[in-house]
């Protein structure tokens, strides 16, 4: 059973500790992706530095290069990306279900795709997705679930519910790595009635943690937040909340103050490969003529080492000069942002003040 611990909360956020074979997590806590056991052109003490507690790997990718049984082999995925600190891997299940001109079919038994990288045919079923979790060793995995896309018909996302519901099931008792953590993911979309259905089914299971899965992939975001908002009502407040893909900073702020303990994204590094940086003001494309000669940082307040060291103008050059640095300077500056904003979140929910700050965060990004 996860340890989680409350320390704080204002409303509905939540301040928390959540205990791991890896070490403790301060929540609400957001978490770079590092899908293919790496985050993009960092390395794990860049990560550490820019404040990371925890960094999420991606089972679809590691399981086909360079494959989960080497990197147990090799002492599991901690050792193999030297990282002492806790992951989360997720269950392959976004990978599969979102590459839809891949899937070949998907029953009550398995999932079936072509590989993105040789084209085979290959199944994952639930106890696949596990067993690979298990071999690479993260502190926290995610049960293997069915993600139909946004707008499908009800039919189709009422099979998904309760395929998911069944999947899970098969994954509560598989072996796990020592200390291993395990997490239900809720679907059902936007359907109230398919949503509920979803997460009583899967709180009777009693899994360590609590996902909400299905949401941030196309649909409207008033709606989005409103699921957010009463999904978690109904998850125990003593079990971790994570809401899977939200990097934004309005998203970030929306789904903590319903009560969200964890999330992740890829938009902080994927925005950095575009050559723009976030800030408390918005995001600002630093291709752009205007900066050539702005001797200035990217965010004066801010204490990466693009901000503390570098200038607009040099950054620029080395964004349109193709640089990896720039790239490299980019997401060290926008993990900063994206892990600096949840930081102060977590601060004013421990003094009360939430909401002022919330508003402000919004109010300077207009």
């Amino acid at each position: 059973m996860a340890t989680f611990q409350l320390t704080a909360t204002d409303g509905a956020a939540r301040a928390g500790v959540l205990s791991t074979a890896h070490g403790e997590i301060r929540t609400p806590v957001f978490m770079p992706v590092g899908t293919k056991a790496t985050v993009k052109s960092l390395t794990p003490e860049d990560v550490r530095g820019v404040g990371a507690q925890i960094i999420l790997g991606n089972t679809y990718h590691l399981h086909f290069r360079p494959g989960d049984g080497l990197i147990a082999d090799l002492g599991g995925l901690h050792r193999f990306m030297a990282w002492d600190r806790p992951l989360l891997t997720d269950s392959g299940g976004f990978q599969v279900f979102s590459l839809r001109d891949t899937l070949l079919g998907v029953d009550d038994e398995a999932v079936t795709f072509r590989s993105v990288y040789d084209g085979a045919a290959v199944t994952f079923t639930p106890e696949l997705a596990a067993a690979i979790q298990r071999n690479l060793g993260s502190d926290i995995a995610m049960c293997l679930d069915q993600v139909p896309p946004a707008g499908v018909e009800r039919r189709e996302l009422e099979i998904a519910v309760r395929r998911t519901t069944d999947w899970a099931r098969r994954q509560r008792d598989l072996p796990r790595a020592e200390g291993q953590l395990r997490f239900a993911i809720s679907q059902g979309g936007l359907d109230p009635e398919l949503r509920r259905r979803s997460v009583e089914e899967l709180l009777e299971l009693e899994f360590d943690g609590n996902a909400i899965g299905g949401l941030a992939i196309g649909e409207e975001r008033g709606p989005m937040f409103e699921t957010t908002d009463w999904v978690t009502a109904m998850l125990p407040p003593d079990r971790p909340r994570y809401f899977m893909g939200i990097g934004d900073a309005e998203g970030i702020l929306e789904v903590i103050e319903a009560g969200v303990d964890m999330f992740d994204c890829v938009l902080p590094t994927r925005t950095a490969r575009t050559g723009s940086a976030l800030t408390p003001e918005g995001r600002i494309n630093l291709r752009n003529a205007q900066y050539a000669r702005d001797q200035g940082p990217i965010d004066e307040r801010c204490d990466c080492p693009a901000c503390t060291t570098f200038t607009r103008a040099y950054i620029r050059h080395l964004v349109n000069q193709n640089e990896l640095l720039g790239l490299r300077l980019l997401s060290l500056h926008n993990l900063r942002f994206v892990l600096s904003l949840t930081d102060g979140a977590r601060d004013a929910i421990e003094r009360g003040t939430f909401d002022s700050y919330k508003r402000n965060a919004l109010e300077r990004l207009g």
